[in-house]
């Protein structure tokens, strides 16, 4: 079986895993993430990330040599050269056949339909939901980053609870208990502005706050709450709208992937209510597998609905042998 690294590339964090074809995954490594390929410099801060996430890997399985390698990275649908730029480059710097680059949304949705049709959602720092239908129809719903979109995401629910927060402590807004809580996570209000750029990430750390708005509205706190439930809106808009876009008449999976759904009943409970609405009828579907899954199944076959939106860099020369260990000399008796 055909060694593969499989990577998911998101704004907050990079996991990568190894495939030896011996069995399952044993390791996932995991490092900080990137801005996404889109920003100024995304290919750089990009390449660096999944780097220092797949060379601790190989370094620990020193004899395996990758054929395939495939990175999920936040920004890869608004960015198709930027894409195959970072393709480029982890080529050689991971001596692989061949690299594979796509959105982390598409990986999403292979890891968690098996490779089929249907719309994912995947929430995390941002959001986006993925449609694919029977007869290859594609839509992609939101994404759009944390200036423009990602309504509903982590940074989306994060930034409005911390402006919640702020409006309480100028005295424009109703008391609330985000207030406190943004305190306790981030120091002074006053100097909030300065907290949330000091890792030059802001939509990672807006989304650091997701959990604690989603504690707050499980705790009954009517501005949390509210903050929670157009979350759950805003997001089952978009499963809706993708559904539309890829037509069909028959019945739709649906499953729901991603970092955010650790925030449990107070962001999904909203969000089963604002699906079961839909004309069209919905199957909910439990994730089969995670974009690290996806991630393995679009870097070793090429044959599926995702393939059009997957750019593939192959080697075009051999690259040489992995060396082999030398064997020592038997023992003298």
């Amino acid at each position: 079986m055909t060694a593969a690294v499989a990577v998911d590339l998101g704004k907050t964090g990079c996991r990568a895993v190894l495939w030896d074809g011996a069995g399952p995954a044993r390791d996932v490594h995991e490092v900080p993430g990137a801005p996404g390929l889109a920003t100024d410099d995304g290919v750089t801060t990009a390449r660096a990330a999944v780097l220092a996430a797949v060379r601790p890997l190989l370094a620990r399985e020193p004899a395996v040599r990758p054929s395939a390698v495939c990175v999920g990275a936040a920004g890869a649908a608004a960015a198709p050269d930027a894409a195959r730029a970072l393709a480029g480059l982890l080529l050689g710097d991971l001596s692989a056949e061949e690299v594979a680059v796509t959105s982390d949304a598409v990986t999403a949705h292979a890891g968690a339909l098996g490779g089929r049709t249907g719309v994912v959602l995947a929430i995390g720092t941002g959001a986006v939901a993925i449609g694919i239908g029977d007869d290859g129809a594609y839509a992609r719903v939101d994404g759009w980053g944390p200036w423009l979109g990602d309504e509903g995401s982590g940074a989306w629910i994060g930034a409005a609870g911390l402006r919640a927060a702020l409006r309480a402590h100028d005295g424009r807004g109703p008391d609330t208990a985000l207030l406190p809580a943004a305190t306790e996570r981030f120091g002074d209000p006053d100097r909030l502005p300065l907290a949330l750029g000091r890792d030059g990430n802001p939509a990672r750390t807006a989304a650091s706050f997701a959990p604690d708005v989603a504690r707050t509205a499980a705790a009954g706190d009517p501005t949390a709450s509210a903050i929670v439930r157009d979350a759950a809106t805003a997001l089952g808009e978009a499963v809706l709208a993708a559904a539309r876009r890829i037509g069909g008449e028959h019945g739709l999976d649906v499953a729901v992937t991603g970092g955010l759904t650790g925030l449990g009943e107070p962001l999904l409970g909203p969000l089963r209510s604002a699906l079961a609405g839909s004309p069209r009828p919905l199957r909910p579907r439990r994730p089969l597998g995670d974009p690290l899954d996806g991630a393995r199944l679009l870097a070793l076959d090429a044959r599926g609905p995702h393939e059009p939106h997957v750019v593939r860099v192959r080697r075009t020369a051999p690259l040489p042998p992995v060396p082999t260990p030398p064997v020592p000399p038997p023992a003298v008796a």
